[in-house]
Protein backbone atom coordinates (compact mmCIF):
# COMPACT_ATOMS: atom_id res chain seq x y z
CA UNK A 1 0.00 0.00 0.00
CA UNK A 2 1.36 3.49 -0.94
CA UNK A 3 2.21 5.87 1.87
CA UNK A 4 -0.09 8.28 2.37
CA UNK A 5 0.67 11.86 2.54
CA UNK A 6 -0.38 14.86 4.96
CA UNK A 7 -1.84 17.19 2.44
CA UNK A 8 -4.59 15.83 0.68
CA UNK A 9 -5.96 17.92 -2.10
CA UNK A 10 -9.78 17.54 -3.53
CA UNK A 11 -10.36 18.52 -7.31
CA UNK A 12 -13.01 21.69 -7.10
CA UNK A 13 -14.67 21.03 -10.17
CA UNK A 14 -17.39 23.49 -9.41
CA UNK A 15 -17.88 25.95 -12.51
CA UNK A 16 -15.37 28.82 -13.43
CA UNK A 17 -12.62 26.38 -10.94
CA UNK A 18 -9.37 24.55 -13.23
CA UNK A 19 -8.80 21.61 -11.48
CA UNK A 20 -6.04 20.76 -13.16
CA UNK A 21 -4.08 23.79 -13.21
CA UNK A 22 -4.38 23.44 -9.44
CA UNK A 23 -3.11 20.19 -9.22
CA UNK A 24 -0.15 20.96 -11.23
CA UNK A 25 0.87 24.08 -9.21
CA UNK A 26 0.77 21.85 -5.74
CA UNK A 27 2.44 19.40 -7.09
CA UNK A 28 5.33 21.54 -7.46
CA UNK A 29 5.52 22.50 -4.45
CA UNK A 30 4.43 19.40 -2.71
CA UNK A 31 5.17 16.30 -5.17
CA UNK A 32 4.90 12.80 -2.90
CA UNK A 33 3.56 14.56 0.28
CA UNK A 34 0.28 15.23 -1.70
CA UNK A 35 -2.70 13.02 -2.05
CA UNK A 36 -4.99 13.89 -5.20
CA UNK A 37 -8.50 12.73 -4.50
CA UNK A 38 -10.25 13.45 -7.52
CA UNK A 39 -14.32 14.25 -6.63
CA UNK A 40 -16.82 15.86 -9.17
CA UNK A 41 -20.20 17.21 -9.15
CA UNK A 42 -22.93 14.33 -8.54
CA UNK A 43 -23.39 15.95 -12.31
CA UNK A 44 -20.93 14.78 -14.18
CA UNK A 45 -20.86 11.73 -16.22
CA UNK A 46 -18.59 8.81 -15.26
CA UNK A 47 -16.53 9.49 -18.84
CA UNK A 48 -16.14 13.17 -17.25
CA UNK A 49 -14.68 11.69 -14.15
CA UNK A 50 -12.69 9.60 -16.07
CA UNK A 51 -10.87 11.47 -18.25
CA UNK A 52 -10.51 14.09 -15.31
CA UNK A 53 -8.87 10.92 -13.83
CA UNK A 54 -6.71 9.93 -15.90
CA UNK A 55 -5.29 13.11 -16.36
CA UNK A 56 -4.80 13.84 -12.40
CA UNK A 57 -3.16 10.15 -12.59
CA UNK A 58 -0.52 11.28 -15.23
CA UNK A 59 0.78 14.73 -13.58
CA UNK A 60 0.58 12.62 -9.95
CA UNK A 61 3.33 9.63 -11.00
CA UNK A 62 6.45 11.56 -11.75
CA UNK A 63 5.91 13.26 -8.59
CA UNK A 64 5.28 10.26 -6.82
CA UNK A 65 1.73 11.69 -5.46
CA UNK A 66 -0.96 9.46 -4.95
CA UNK A 67 -4.25 10.07 -6.63
CA UNK A 68 -7.67 8.58 -5.61
CA UNK A 69 -11.08 8.49 -6.63
CA UNK A 70 -13.79 9.56 -4.55
CA UNK A 71 -17.10 7.39 -4.69
CA UNK A 72 -16.89 6.35 -8.46
CA UNK A 73 -14.66 2.91 -7.62
CA UNK A 74 -14.87 2.04 -10.91
CA UNK A 75 -13.35 4.87 -12.24
CA UNK A 76 -10.28 4.75 -9.75
CA UNK A 77 -9.59 0.96 -10.89
CA UNK A 78 -9.63 1.87 -14.86
CA UNK A 79 -7.32 4.48 -14.54
CA UNK A 80 -4.79 3.07 -12.03
CA UNK A 81 -5.69 5.17 -9.03
CA UNK A 82 -4.15 4.12 -6.19
CA UNK A 83 -7.54 3.62 -4.61
CA UNK A 84 -10.55 5.53 -3.59
CA UNK A 85 -12.52 7.52 -0.56
CA UNK A 86 -16.32 6.36 0.18
CA UNK A 87 -19.06 8.37 1.81
CA UNK A 88 -21.75 7.35 4.18
CA UNK A 89 -24.08 7.64 0.84
CA UNK A 90 -21.83 5.70 -0.99
CA UNK A 91 -20.76 2.14 -0.83
CA UNK A 92 -20.13 0.13 2.39
CA UNK A 93 -16.50 0.23 3.61
CA UNK A 94 -16.10 -3.61 3.23
CA UNK A 95 -17.71 -3.18 -0.16
CA UNK A 96 -15.24 -0.81 -1.38
CA UNK A 97 -12.61 -2.57 0.15
CA UNK A 98 -13.43 -5.87 -2.28
CA UNK A 99 -13.88 -4.06 -5.45
CA UNK A 100 -10.61 -2.15 -4.45
CA UNK A 101 -8.79 -5.27 -3.55
CA UNK A 102 -6.42 -5.18 -0.40
CA UNK A 103 -3.50 -3.31 -1.22
CA UNK A 104 -5.55 -0.03 -2.58
CA UNK A 105 -5.95 3.09 -0.44
CA UNK A 106 -9.28 3.55 0.50
CA UNK A 107 -10.51 6.30 2.84
CA UNK A 108 -13.95 6.99 4.61
CA UNK A 109 -15.60 9.31 6.27
CA UNK A 110 -16.39 9.64 9.75
CA UNK A 111 -17.40 12.00 12.57
CA UNK A 112 -17.60 9.97 15.07
CA UNK A 113 -15.24 7.15 17.32
CA UNK A 114 -18.30 4.18 16.44
CA UNK A 115 -18.49 4.64 13.12
CA UNK A 116 -14.63 5.38 12.97
CA UNK A 117 -13.78 1.99 14.50
CA UNK A 118 -16.23 0.43 12.24
CA UNK A 119 -15.13 2.20 8.79
CA UNK A 120 -11.59 0.54 10.08
CA UNK A 121 -12.37 -2.77 11.12
CA UNK A 122 -14.21 -2.66 7.57
CA UNK A 123 -11.05 -2.52 5.86
CA UNK A 124 -10.30 2.04 5.82
CA UNK A 125 -6.93 2.89 5.37
CA UNK A 126 -7.66 6.17 6.66
CA UNK A 127 -10.48 8.07 7.74
CA UNK A 128 -11.62 12.03 6.24
CA UNK A 129 -13.13 13.34 9.69
CA UNK A 130 -14.79 16.46 9.54
CA UNK A 131 -16.06 18.86 8.93
CA UNK A 132 -14.12 20.50 11.57
CA UNK A 133 -14.86 23.47 11.22
CA UNK A 134 -17.77 25.72 8.76
CA UNK A 135 -17.40 25.59 5.42
CA UNK A 136 -18.94 26.67 1.98
CA UNK A 137 -17.50 23.97 -0.39
CA UNK A 138 -19.95 21.65 -0.55
CA UNK A 139 -23.91 22.01 0.28
CA UNK A 140 -25.56 20.05 2.85
CA UNK A 141 -22.80 19.46 5.12
CA UNK A 142 -23.46 18.19 8.59
CA UNK A 143 -22.43 20.81 12.04
CA UNK A 144 -18.95 20.90 12.19
CA UNK A 145 -17.46 18.71 15.11
CA UNK A 146 -14.81 21.08 16.06
CA UNK A 147 -11.49 20.15 17.52
CA UNK A 148 -13.14 18.23 20.11
CA UNK A 149 -14.57 15.55 17.42
CA UNK A 150 -11.28 15.33 15.55
CA UNK A 151 -9.99 14.25 18.79
CA UNK A 152 -12.45 11.81 19.60
CA UNK A 153 -12.21 10.18 16.31
CA UNK A 154 -8.49 10.26 16.54
CA UNK A 155 -8.26 8.66 19.59
CA UNK A 156 -10.17 5.68 18.64
CA UNK A 157 -8.67 5.02 15.41
CA UNK A 158 -5.30 3.41 14.57
CA UNK A 159 -4.98 4.64 10.88
CA UNK A 160 -3.92 8.31 9.91
CA UNK A 161 -7.05 10.80 10.54
CA UNK A 162 -7.45 13.36 7.58
CA UNK A 163 -9.38 16.62 8.78
CA UNK A 164 -11.73 18.19 6.47
CA UNK A 165 -13.85 21.33 6.22
CA UNK A 166 -12.76 25.25 6.34
CA UNK A 167 -8.62 23.99 6.66
CA UNK A 168 -5.96 27.13 6.67
CA UNK A 169 -2.57 26.53 7.18
CA UNK A 170 -2.98 28.38 10.48
CA UNK A 171 -5.84 26.11 11.40
CA UNK A 172 -3.13 23.03 10.78
CA UNK A 173 -1.06 23.29 14.27
CA UNK A 174 -4.61 23.01 16.43
CA UNK A 175 -5.57 19.94 14.08
CA UNK A 176 -2.60 18.02 14.58
CA UNK A 177 -2.73 19.22 18.23
CA UNK A 178 -5.86 17.47 18.04
CA UNK A 179 -4.50 14.30 16.46
CA UNK A 180 -5.40 14.31 13.20
CA UNK A 181 -2.34 13.13 10.52
CA UNK A 182 -2.80 15.21 7.63
CA UNK A 183 -5.66 18.11 6.34
CA UNK A 184 -7.61 17.58 3.01
CA UNK A 185 -8.42 21.04 1.43
CA UNK A 186 -10.71 22.27 -1.55
CA UNK A 187 -11.13 25.94 -1.31
CA UNK A 188 -7.85 26.89 0.55
CA UNK A 189 -5.86 26.27 -2.47
CA UNK A 190 -8.67 26.40 -5.40
CA UNK A 191 -9.64 29.94 -4.12
CA UNK A 192 -6.00 30.62 -3.83
CA UNK A 193 -4.28 33.54 -5.79
CA UNK A 194 -1.01 31.32 -5.66
CA UNK A 195 -1.87 27.82 -5.06
CA UNK A 196 1.70 26.92 -4.96
CA UNK A 197 2.07 28.95 -2.22
CA UNK A 198 -0.50 28.15 -0.62
CA UNK A 199 0.49 24.61 -1.08
CA UNK A 200 3.94 25.05 0.01
CA UNK A 201 2.34 26.98 3.21
CA UNK A 202 0.41 24.03 4.38
CA UNK A 203 2.93 21.47 4.00
CA UNK A 204 5.29 23.52 6.08
CA UNK A 205 2.58 23.73 9.06
CA UNK A 206 2.15 20.17 8.82
CA UNK A 207 5.54 18.86 9.11
CA UNK A 208 6.46 21.57 11.90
Amino acid sequence: MPSLGRLHLITDTRPGRDPLTVVRAALTAARADLVVQVRVEDSATDRETYDLARRVVALCAPYGATCLVNDRLHVALAVGAAGGHVGADDLPVAAARHVLGPAAVLGATAREPGTAAAAVTAGASYLGVGPCRPTRTKEGLPPPIGMAGVRAVAGAVDVPVIAIGGVTASAVPELRAAGAYGVAVVGALSGAADPARATTELIEALTC
